[in-house]
């Protein structure tokens, strides 16, 4: 096998890699919600004992990136394509990570009554993970027209974050009995507005890979 051919088959293992550790995190914050929604705590448990795995993947792609650059001296385009995912795993891991602090709050509601629909909480949900699938594919088709709308999709994640904080901070005013529950709640409400911060943080990178600059998408 020449040279640049094994070079592109490193390059797709890393990216496949990628893709794993994302669907990961995709799950993790699927099992997450579901715990929270069922009061499911030995799904919860789960959840924070597989995390480690999340760390081990990254920890993976970060061996080969080095490798990668160890032995192939890339150049332009290709050591782009090696930093930014690089930077990509971490931002996955870092979602992997609050599906954990999720699983912690569902944990300690456990089976208690939800004090009101989360409807709010879903839907940052529902757009959290798609942003995060459109995010995998704009960095592996190089799509700059899937990054940008991932920007726009975090728009509607804040504008679901800040109303969701308002309902929940005037329903703890009314039922201060609930507040330990409701303290949770908002910090799930922050967890998946962080996690939707991580995947905007992938599409700047996408930006950076194809345009070789820096652009902010979260102004």
């Amino acid at each position: 096998m020449v040279v640049r051919e094994k070079f592109e088959e490193e390059l797709n293992q890393l990216q496949t890699k990628l893709m794993e550790l994302g669907n990961f995190a995709a799950a993790a914050l699927t099992k997450a919600l579901e715990a929270l929604e069922t009061g499911n705590v030995e799904l919860a448990l789960k959840i924070i004992e597989d995390d480690a795995l999340a760390n081990i993947q990254e920890e993976e792609i970060n061996d080969l990136a080095i490798l990668l650059i160890a032995k192939q001296s890339p150049v332009a385009v290709d050591l782009r394509r090696i930093i930014v995912a690089i930077k990509i795993a971490n931002d996955i891991e870092r979602i992997a990570d609050f599906a954990e602090n999720i699983a912690k709050s569902a944990i300690r509601i456990g089976k208690e009554p939800l004090v009101k629909p989360i409807e709010h909480i879903r839907q940052m949900y529902n757009l959290t993970t798609r942003m995060l699938a459109m995010s995998l594919e704009a960095f592996g088709e190089e799509d700059l027209s899937k990054a940008k709308q991932i920007a726009e999709l975090d728009d509607q994640v804040d504008d679901l974050y800040g109303q969701t904080i308002v309902d929940l901070l005037q329903l703890n005013a009314t039922n201060p009995h609930q507040s330990p529950q409701i303290t949770q709640l908002l910090f799930i409400c922050r967890y998946l507005e962080r996690a939707a911060d991580h995947t905007t943080n992938i599409a700047e990178n996408v930006f950076y890979l194809v345009k070789g600059k820096r652009y902010d998408l979260n102004n």
